[in-house]
């Protein structure tokens, strides 16, 4: 579904002429919805990067969404993933942010940045695999989302124009429920990658028996 047979469906739908701006809100605020929830093959990226020295932080690219794994990587080419922790992790472990060495850990520091630990010794090499937010589909006219999983932005775009309209409570909670539902399954596709990136961030291990 393109972006043009959207905006026409959600008006056959909910029987209302919407503006342009409106039409827009509506999906937009599906689509936020949607990549904030679920984390999808697709959509996925790598970027390589240089670490600055005795710099703990390492800023996220512009579209970044949640990480995958972030690896050093060594004159050999060879990748150390670091294990991904919680920023009280990292400040109780690395309460010394002027101790430098090889980083073992990352954790989010805040909405623009990891933070390291330790604090990075050299200008190491690195490969952030991650998430990322796509251009919109108001805009792109076709995405990812609107061809494979047009029922989720379908019907999440719906449950906003029917708020907005003030809509009867039982129709809002039947598009509610459709659009839970294609969530689900969206949220299935995600988690066949899921078991793979948990080894790679550090919170699956299997020991050895």
């Amino acid at each position: 579904m393109n972006y043009t047979e959207l905006k026409a469906n959600i008006q056959d739908i909910c029987e209302q002429t919407f503006t342009e701006a409106q039409l827009a809100m509506f999906t937009e605020q599906a689509e936020q919805g949607i990549y904030n929830s679920v984390q999808i093959p697709a959509l996925r990226r790598n970027q390589t990067g240089l670490l600055g020295v005795a710099d703990p932080y390492l800023i996220f690219p512009v579209d970044f969404l949640y990480p995958f794994s972030l690896a050093v990587i060594d004159a050999a080419g060879n990748y150390t993933y670091l294990l991904n922790k919680d920023v009280n992790f990292m400040r109780e472990a690395y309460p010394n942010p002027t101790s430098v060495a090889k980083p073992k850990h990352y954790g989010l520091f805040d909405d623009t940045a990891f933070i390291l630990g330790p604090t990075p010794d050299i200008a190491y090499s690195v490969e952030l695999h991650y998430g990322y937010y796509p251009q919109t589909i108001v805009t792109a006219g076709t995405t990812w989302l609107g061809t494979e999983f047009d029922t989720a932005l379908l019907n999440g775009a719906l449950v906003q124009a029917i708020r907005f309209m003030k809509g009867d409570a039982e129709m809002v909670a039947l598009y509610q429920q459709m659009y839970i539902d294609a969530m689900s399954l969206l949220k299935n596709l995600g988690d066949g990658k899921m078991r793979e990136d948990m080894y790679r961030s550090g919170q699956l291990r299997i020991e050895p028996r």
